[in-house]
């Protein structure tokens, strides 16, 4: 694994209620004990940005590429790839885990395209915490009629997407290869003040 997280990590920082996991039932048999797995389903995503995908009700499994995507309209898809299991959804992308070599993979059916954006589930752990963190934790100055202020607020703002972006590109490259990742386009949006929702800090001082 690139990164080191724990449950007791995101438990820490979100609650207990805001994890979510999957069953390793819930994947093809010899996918069941690979590491990305494991991790999925004892360590878990915090919920909100990413959306983790729940099992069938019938038979308790996860779709495959092939059961959500036309694979042969993805040129760039790898051979074997519509039985990889989809674990997730990022902006309008399809995420799925490649079993043999770890790698998450984004399946974009409208741009019929296929990125690689995470070496290993670790990372997709790690760039949701933090991206979850950020938008949690962020507090804009909530004064709307100092322009200074506002400006500043989204100068940090826009340094923490920053940092999340640096260190997570140091150990792993794939989430922010370039602009048009699905990272790099939730990057932007919550640089740009998107994203803070509910009763976050940023949210309050956003919308009142």
């Amino acid at each position: 694994m690139l990164f080191d997280v724990t449950r007791g990590e995101l438990a820490g920082i979100f609650g207990e209620g805001r994890i979510a996991t999957l069953p390793a039932t819930a994947f093809p048999p010899a996918a069941a004990d690979t590491e990305g797995v494991r991790l999925l389903q004892t360590v878990g995503v915090p919920t909100g940005t990413l959306l983790l995908r729940q099992p069938d009700e019938h038979d308790g499994l996860l779709p495959l590429v092939q059961d959500v995507v036309c694979i042969e309209d993805f040129e760039g898809a790898a051979e074997g790839a519509g039985d990889w299991p989809v674990i997730g959804w990022l902006l309008n992308a399809h995420l799925a885990l490649d079993p043999i070599s770890g790698k998450v993979h984004a399946f974009d059916p409208d741009e019929e395209t296929v990125q690689e954006i995470h070496t290993d589930v670790s990372s997709l752990v790690q760039v949701t915490l933090r991206f979850q963190r950020l938008l949690d934790e962020f507090t804009f100055s909530g004064d709307e009629g100092d322009e200074g202020d506002e400006e500043a607020d989204f100068e940090r703002l826009d340094g923490a997407v920053d940092r999340i972006r640096e260190e997570t590109s140091s150990i792993d490259p794939l989430p922010f290869q370039d602009d048009e990742t699905v990272w790099s386009v939730v990057g932007d949006e919550i640089a740009m003040g998107q994203r803070f929702k509910g009763n976050s800090a940023g949210a309050r001082s956003v919308y009142g």
